[in-house]
């Protein structure tokens, strides 16, 4: 295996590739070598689609002799998560569940069409946990992801298996999908950069119900080491898509916003958006962290948002808001002729049944009092950025957890002595998918050998502002040499 092309971002692998400098089909050669190899010991992905991607790197490799128009991302390896995330031919389980083991996809989701079209090369499927309505990476079917920084703890999740193989240096760029944090809770985790876009950035399709991806709003995004990675790979993203009814006709200049100083910035810090119990190791870290937009020229003051609702009772709202999606994915399979609720139970946590008894049992007053908490995170998050250009938190109330060995690793279920729902309570993203706004996580610093994930949010719409001050922040603290954890693992 070429070391020369191992750990190399998706950003500088296309500029060779481009310049006639460097190979696809070694590209892949090179991946597929350092796949095999490292992912054993991480179970990050759980489908190799080794085949279609030598064939894809051969055409990839005869339209850059024939001097043929290339894509931003010509020739680099990518990866799709195994959620509702699909590319014909491919195995989907939707995160690990045992009976649809051998279900397969016909059909693109708009991730894969469009990285695709960008010239990247798929690979393989990541590991997620069941219908992803946890914060963790764990399922019956393929078991525990392992995190690249400590083996022994999970990567977090949903999107846990694509920020492992990102951070482990398999894959420069992953997909994940964010209805909770399943982009920046594993980001956070691995120490790697999550970004979720405005909603309607980035188009979601979803049948036979359009509109279910906005209770709350579902996200499409990239899981990258470098800032300028995520910045590539959302300018092939995010743009309108007609099966999309809330996908925006827009088009924003990331790679530009880069560049953009922060000086002048008004950015609000709140240590626990009014409610959360946080690790006293993580907030100081992230208190630490934020002072570097003040030696950019930001002004950084800190700030109570408004939120008043208890967060124990935030994540039960997130869980129950999450129903309708859920319940109609049941319906739909059982419309194909596959009743996963009565003939496969046990293919389910038990946490996971209790939100779907509990979600069949919910009417439209029960929705619409959830919605009113929902409007309350959403306006005081709004009236923060009447004064402020960006509000930032923690991403993670705390580190990583151990791995179990039965296949359902949940989350912490205390805080500071604090009851939190281990499926999400610990993290400070979900009421982000109330609102909609843009955000990231980035990596903040460590504890204990262990990352730590500082959420950057921006206006709606305003996606331009978080990329430029990742980028500042990325300048200031880079934290590319925090991998050398990760390469030198036991394997």
């Amino acid at each position: 295996m070429s070391t020369d092309t191992a750990c190399m971002s998706a950003s500088e692998t296309a500029r060779l590739i481009a310049g006639r400098k460097l190979s696809p089909v070694e590209v892949m050669e090179d991946t597929i070598a350092r796949i095999e190899h490292r992912n054993p010991s991480l179970n990050a992905l759980i489908y190799l689609g080794f085949e279609d991607a030598r064939k894809a790197a051969r055409k990839a490799e005869d339209a850059v002799i024939k001097g043929e128009a290339l894509g931003p991302l010509h020739g680099v390896p990518s990866a799709i998560k195994d959620l509702f995330d699909f590319k014909p031919g491919w195995p989907t389980t939707f995160g690990g569940v045992r009976a649809l083991k051998n279900n397969i996809a016909q059909f693109y989701c708009p991730f894969a069409e469009r990285i695709e079209k960008a010239g990247a090369i798929l690979v393989g499927k990541t590991n997620s946990p069941v219908m992803g309505l946890r914060g963790v990476c764990d399922n019956y079917l393929f078991g525990a992801t392992r995190n690249p920084f400590d083996v022994t703890r999970n990567p977090g999740g949903s999107s846990g298996g694509s920020a492992a193989a990102v951070a482990d240096g398999m894959l420069s760029i992953a997909e994940g999908t964010d209805a909770g944090g399943s982009i920046r809770i594993p980001a956070a985790w691995c120490g790697v950069y999550g970004y979720k876009a405005s909603y309607g950035r980035v188009p979601v399709v979803i049948r036979p119900n359009a509109f279910a991806g906005d209770l709350p709003f579902v996200h499409e995004g990239p899981i990258t080491r470098t800032v300028e990675d995520a910045a590539l790979a959302m300018s092939v993203l995010d743009g309108y898509d007609p099966r999309d009814p809330h996908s925006l006709d827009e088009k924003v200049d990331y790679l530009s916003a880069l560049k953009r100083p922060v000086k002048g910035m008004r950015i609000a810090y709140s240590p626990n958006l009014d409610v959360f119990p946080v690790e006293p190791a993580i907030a100081e870290t992230v208190a630490r962290a934020v002072r570097a937009f003040e030696e950019a020229g930001a002004i950084v003051e800190e700030v109570k948002t408004g939120i008043t609702t208890p967060q124990r009772e935030l994540s039960d709202v997130w869980s129950r808001l999450m129903m309708p999606l859920n319940l109609g994915t049941f319906a739909t399979m059982k419309m194909y002729g596959v009743d996963l609720l009565k003939d496969h139970r046990a293919d389910f946590p038990p946490e996971y049944l209790r939100w779907i008894e509990i979600g069949e049992k919910m009417t439209l007053n029960d929705l619409a009092r959830d919605q009113w908490v929902r409007s309350e995170v959403y306006d005081a998050i709004q009236s923060v950025f009447a004064e402020y250009d960006l509000l930032i938190t923690p991403t993670l109330a705390g580190l990583p957890v151990k791995n179990r060995d039965d296949g359902n690793t949940v989350g912490p279920t205390h805080i500071n002595g604090e009851e939190v729902d281990p499926l999400i309570g610990w993290c400070l993203t979900y009421p982000i998918n109330f609102t909609g706004h843009p955000a990231a996580s980035i990596p903040a610093g460590m504890v204990d050998g262990l990352p730590v994930g500082m959420q950057i949010i921006g206006r709606r719409l305003a996606d331009a502002d978080v990329f430029a001050a990742s980028a500042a922040f990325e300048r200031l603290r880079p934290w590319a040499a925090s991998y050398a954890i990760c390469e030198a693992r036991p394997l």
